[in-house]
């Protein structure tokens, strides 16, 4: 699974993937201990984001690929 950011007037940033593995990985600019990616199954994935600020104002989408 993907998770992506698109703030207002921008495009989508890929922020983490997770496979169906339970690993994360994140993208440069991002990190886990703002955006914790946990992953329960392999068609269930949650992303909490930490300590939100004004900054974080954003669309967030998940994008799952087939297998």
């Amino acid at each position: 699974m993907f998770w992506y950011q698109q703030r207002p007037r921008n495009g989508l940033k890929l922020i983490a993937s997770s496979t169906s593995w339970r690993y994360n990985s994140y993208e440069d600019g991002y990190s886990e201990a703002k955006f914790e990616v946990t992953r329960a199954s392999s068609n269930y994935s949650l992303m909490t984001i930490k300590n939100v600020t004004p900054q974080d104002e954003a669309t967030y989408f998940c994008a799952a690929s087939g297998p």
